[in-house]
């Protein structure tokens, strides 16, 4: 199954799936793009790889890196089961958690 976790100021979603039997969660982030569709971007955590980027540019990555960086704990906690809940950005480091 697949959550919503955080939605950046861009549009940009990040969404997560239930942690798999190997210990894996499946960040997805996508962001709607008027010329190609979408870009998009997989990070598998708790090991940090990430793949499929198509569109985002080497600035943003890093910037999104950041972000999943430090909410990873968060992510791997909700994606053990602790419940859907979702992460809103409201300014410059200042995350809110609300049910979804």
């Amino acid at each position: 199954m697949i959550y919503p976790f955080m939605t950046l100021n861009d549009g940009t979603e990040i969404v997560h799936s239930d942690m798999g039997d190997d210990g894996r969660v499946k960040v997805y982030i996508e962001r709607p793009d008027a010329r190609d569709c979408f870009h998009h971007v997989t990070c598998y955590l708790p090991d940090g790889t990430w793949t499929d980027n198509l569109g985002f540019s080497d600035s943003e990555l890093a910037y999104l890196r950041e972000v999943v960086e430090s909410t990873a704990n968060l992510i791997l906690e909700f994606a053990t089961g602790w419940g859907n809940h979702r992460v809103e950005n409201q300014g410059p480091d200042a995350f809110r958690i609300r049910p979804a």
